[in-house]
């Protein structure tokens, strides 16, 4: 399926200039390496803003390009999170986890939300992924009940988003979920009625 990628970057408010820049040689900032430690950190847990149908996990489960992990890696696009080769101007990250079936403002809401508690909490990120990462575990929610049952768990993204709005999102899902689940698929009257 198709994918929205959202590339991120933050600019010092008094001078205008990019903060995930790097000084004194460095590629980046600290402050950058925070953020994508609380992208790595968060982001399993807020899929469901990125994931939002009970059918988007079938692009991450099964698709041939999308992610499956929350590792990092310059210009590496089998990472979920890719850094762009680019002038230190424009230094950034690419999450690649939304699927077009996203709400846009959520989904960049919950991104600028894990990035911005990296750099609260001081989350460092691992170590940079030079290989190819569908080799590794998968790493994000399977379903669009893992990932709900993952954001109510998660506190801190309750206290930025807003416990309200978390609760009457969450509650909507489940009941979709719910919808959902009461549907008998052709594919299960094929194979389940007459075998099992």
């Amino acid at each position: 399926g198709s994918s929205m990628h959202i590339h991120q970057s933050l600019v010092d408010a008094k001078t205008g200039k990019n903060v995930f820049i790097g000084k004194g040689g460095a590629r980046h900032s600290e402050l950058f390496m925070n953020y994508l430690g609380g992208l790595q950190r968060y982001i399993p847990e807020a899929m469901a803003f990125f994931a939002p149908n009970v059918n988007s996990y079938r692009r991450l489960i099964y698709g041939e390009v999308s992610p499956k992990n929350v590792q990092w890696g310059y210009d590496n696009r089998t990472c979920g999170l890719r850094v762009p080769f680019d002038s230190p101007e424009n230094m950034r990250v690419e999450t690649r986890f939304a699927g077009s079936d996203v709400n846009p403002y959520l989904a960049i809401a919950a991104t600028l939300a894990c990035g911005y508690l990296g750099m609260k909490n001081k989350i460092e990120a691992s170590p940079e992924c030079k290989g190819d990462a569908y080799l590794s575990d998968f790493q994000l929610p399977r379903s669009l009940s893992d990932a709900l049952r993952r954001l109510g768990d998660e506190k801190e993204l309750h206290d930025i988003l807003g416990h309200a709005f978390v609760t009457v999102y969450s509650e909507i899902k489940e009941t979709e979920h719910d919808e959902f689940m009461k549907v008998i698929s052709p594919w299960e009257r094929e194979h389940l009625l007459l075998h099992v």
